[in-house]
């Protein structure tokens, strides 16, 4: 295959070279169904003819917006085959906030799942005149509407059939002219400030850095690939587009989110990709399982996750391990790790990766310590993803792995990290001035994060450049203090499932803790410890008993990391609510707005600095059918231990 190529030749090239392999897999009613290379080349024509006849030229944007589907796929394929730009929006967004994005790159044709999504794009047309064509996939609930514009894709698909029939080299005339240079696709940023900004990649700088990990982990096209993260977020793009058409494997979309977990069991994919949370959740509920066994199983599970601590890593990294250690995970793994993997469904995996937020070393270890070959990459929607990958024998908890093949790093003077790639962004659109920003003239990518290269030549993050801060005063005054760092620690405890840490220009570090319902729910059945819902159960003394130790846990570890020891934590409080993207306090992609949330809960924030020890709050919230109500509470408010800094051993 040429280093220089397009989506839509590649399309071409799997359909020619292996018509009847199976490209996707679509769980409907139960039963997967397989769409094969030949078969889907077949449906892009018709759908590209189709939207040709409708009015879409060169440079035209179309927004999609669903779940992973087929036929998402083919529309998005279609779409470049004209030299169009597919712009996939987040499926769970509200309405209001597609507005911005579909203005921005003034789209005028959309592609929708289903009614909810038809809702959402009616509702916005009103801000949003230019947006003439709306054609939905999945027909339920659809049949009474009429609207202009409006749509199924099978009609558009009829059209384009008979558009094609009648001009038989249409659709490959269209995709000859096509340059690996022209625009690709468009991702919005998921805006933690200010408004989202639109990424704008070509074919090349997506597929160059497709085959960069590809080659990196040496994938074929025998690899099965779930695809059940959100199409707009560009790492479930990179895994099961760019990939996918570089590799030319199989890519299995779930029947539903709520059944994920069931399809990935069933699928069991050889290359997995998962953000820290994912891990956490399936750590969490075979946590919360174990506990539910007999005394005499959790026994047995204890013991040999001692033994895979102590000797799997190793083994994963190729050291040499004693037989008698061997002989005993052998065993562990027959009883305990076999059966675990089978029970996550990544048996069969061969490669799996995290990224997007910095994983706790604990769970990383878990995974790789039970024979999960999980490791870390760094990148970014601006980078195309793919800057650093771990190599399958130098994973480490606390490193993002070496620059991979095409990309230079160097590291400015305030320890912000600097990029050079194939893979960067050509602009913000219609931002030259945020552009500016990050693109230097002589093409360093400025990523905001503040890290190292480390005496093995592996990249280390600290955090986001502009959130590590120092502590002013108190014990550890001059201390550097990483926020995201200590966040991270916490969130590893299967207890805990969101933390909001604050302390730069302060004397001392003070969280807001959400946590995890239905672990800390299972734990409190367990001990006949009744609560009527989240906000009764957070305040309970025993569950208060219980995130303390958690933090002082994590206060003992960073007294024993010389740069972040004075990042301990003094004080907290478990929050009466959890925190929701649909009231502001995260973005969709689950990462916390720092700043937005101290300004929301100012009052609890003072409360912990001001030394109370209680503090009330009402918060108004939004629920999932759009009606507002509120939510109140008296929350506790704890000390908690800090240890003095351990000295390195000389």
């Amino acid at each position: 295959m040429g280093t220089q190529t397009t989506f839509p030749q590649l399309l071409l090239q799997h359909a020619a070279q292996r018509p009847q392999a199976a490209a996707m897999r679509e769980k409907e009613y139960g039963i997967w169904q397989s769409l094969s290379w030949g078969d889907l080349a077949v449906m892009v024509e018709h759908l590209a003819a189709g939207l040709h006849e409708a009015g879409m030229k060169r440079g035209d944007h179309m927004a999609v917006v669903g779940a992973n589907r087929p036929r998402l796929y083919a529309t998005m394929l279609a779409v470049q085959s004209l030299g169009g730009v597919p712009i996939p929006l987040y499926q769970d967004a509200a309405a209001p906030e597609c507005v911005f994005p579909i203005s921005n790159a003034e789209v005028r044709f959309a592609f929708a799942e289903d009614q909810e999504q038809v809702d959402k794009l009616l509702e916005v047309r009103e801000q949003c005149p230019q947006l003439t064509h709306i054609y939905f996939d999945d027909p339920r609930g659809l049949r009474n509407y009429d609207q202009p514009g409006l749509d199924s894709m099978d009609s558009l698909q009829a059209a384009g059939k008979a558009f094609a029939m009648a001009n038989p080299a249409f659709f490959k005339a269209e995709v000859a002219k096509i340059a690996p240079t022209d625009v690709g696709a468009m991702f919005f940023t998921s805006g933690t400030t200010g408004n989202p900004k639109g990424v704008v990649h070509t074919h090349d700088s997506l597929l160059n850095r497709a085959r960069a990990g590809a080659v990196f982990d040496q994938l074929t096209s025998d690899e099965d690939v779930l695809a059940y993260m959100p199409p707009a977020w560009i790492g479930q793009n990179i895994f099961s587009y760019a990939q996918w058409l570089s590799c030319g494997y199989v890519v299995n979309c779930p029947e539903s989110s709520a059944t994920s977990n069931i399809d990935l069991k069933e699928i069991g994919p050889t290359y997995y990709f998962a953000p820290p949370r994912v891990f956490e959740g399936m750590l969490t509920s075979v946590m919360i399982r174990m506990e539910d066994a007999s005394a005499l199983k959790r026994r047995v599970f204890h013991y040999f996750m001692g033994v895979a601590k102590r000797v799997g890593p190793a083994l994963m990294d190729g050291a040499t391990v004693s037989g008698a250690d061997r002989a005993l995970y052998a065993l562990g793994n027959l009883l305990i790790y076999g059966p675990l993997r089978n029970t996550l469904g990544l048996s069969r995996v061969r490669v799996a990766y995290t990224a997007g937020e910095a994983i706790g070393p604990d769970l990383f270890t878990f995974y790789r310590s039970i024979g999960i070959n999980l490791k870390q990459l760094y990148g970014s929607t601006e980078t195309a993803v793919f800057v650093c990958l771990q190599p399958d024998h130098q994973a480490r908890a606390d490193t993002v792995g070496v620059p991979c093949e095409g990309v230079e790093i160097k590291v400015a003077g305030n320890g912000e990290i600097l990029v050079k790639s194939p893979g960067l962004l050509k602009e913000y659109y219609k931002n030259p001035a945020a552009t500016a920003e990050v693109l230097t003239a002589d093409g360093w990518y400025h990523t905001s994060d503040a890290g190292f290269i480390d005496a093995h030549g592996h990249l280390k993050i600290i955090d986001r450049v502009k959130d590590v801060g120092r502590i002013q005063g108190g014990a550890f005054d001059g201390a550097m203090f990483a926020p995201k760092y200590v966040e991270n620690k916490l969130k590893f405890f299967q207890h805990i499932k969101e933390v909001v840490a604050y302390g730069d220009g302060r004397e001392k570090v003070c969280v807001l803790i959400n946590i995890d319902f239905d672990a800390v729910g299972n734990w409190a059945e367990r001990r006949n410890l009744p609560y009527a819902g989240y906000t009764d159960l957070a305040q309970k003394p025993e569950v208060y008993a219980l995130i303390k130790e958690c933090v002082e846990q994590v206060n003992a570890d960073l007294s024993a990391d010389a740069l972040l020891a004075g990042s301990q934590i003094s004080r907290f409080l478990v929050l009466h609510k959890e925190l929701d993207a649909d009231d502001g306090e995260l973005t969709r992609t689950n990462k916390v707005r720092r700043g937005f949330i101290a300004e929301k809960y100012q009052v609890l924030v003072d409360a912990l600095y001001q030394g109370k020890s209680s503090q009330f709050i009402e918060t108004v919230v939004k629920f999932e059918d759009g009606r507002s109500g509120s939510v109140s509470a008296t929350l506790r408010i704890e000390d908690t231990q800090t240890f003095a800094p351990v000295k390195a051993a000389a």
